[in-house]
């Protein structure tokens, strides 16, 4: 309990592996990360914040041991998918290393697990409590980053990943993420 609340307040987070793109953008990173495994979970809506809150409590039930083992898990690393105008958010957590090959299956037939393939991203970092407006400032700036250099991606999805629990208040970690076209 209280390695789960240091971790929270601290953020000492387990994110998944990933290797830098050999061109880096001024403003943002290019990133191909690691095939891995994930808990997720859908939410509809026609609002972010409010789906992603849906799915965020789902997954937090899943890691306080509302699973098959009954196990707690630190996990606390979230990317949501992003539809432009759609109303069907995913929004998963990564699975620790230790428990990557045999993760406790959910016990809420809403939550899965699944296996992501490598995959490279665009990412640009953006700090503070993030919020709808931020999202979109922020994907707004990449994307015209990536038609100002001139690289190839993919509109949609989109991702929006958050590093911090809501207990941190200084120092906030956030990523919008867009998926490089092949």
């Amino acid at each position: 309990m209280l390695k789960t609340l240091g971790n929270a307040l601290f953020s000492k987070i387990q994110t998944p592996k990933f290797t830098p793109g050999e061109k880096q953008g001024e403003d943002y990173e290019v990133r191909t990360y690691h095939a891995a495994r994930w808990v997720s979970t859908t939410s509809t809506g026609l609002q972010w914040d409010p789906a992603i809150s849906g799915g965020f409590r789902k997954l937090f039930k899943y890691i306080q041991g509302t699973n098959n083992n009954s196990e707690l898990l630190v996990i606390s690393w979230r990317p949501g998918a992003g539809p432009a105008c759609e109303s069907t958010f995913t929004v998963s957590f990564y699975i620790p290393e230790e428990l990557q090959e045999n993760p406790p299956e959910p016990s809420d037939e809403t939550v899965f697990l699944e296996s992501k393939a490598e995959f490279t991203v665009y990412v640009r970092m953006y700090g503070g409590f993030s919020n709808e407006q931020s999202k979109r400032e922020n994907l707004l700036k990449l994307v015209e980053s990536l038609q100002r250099d001139g690289v190839p991606f993919l509109e949609q999805p989109y991702y929006v990943a958050g590093y911090d629990s809501p207990f941190k208040l200084v120092n906030r970690r956030n990523e919008v993420w867009i998926l490089k076209a092949e």
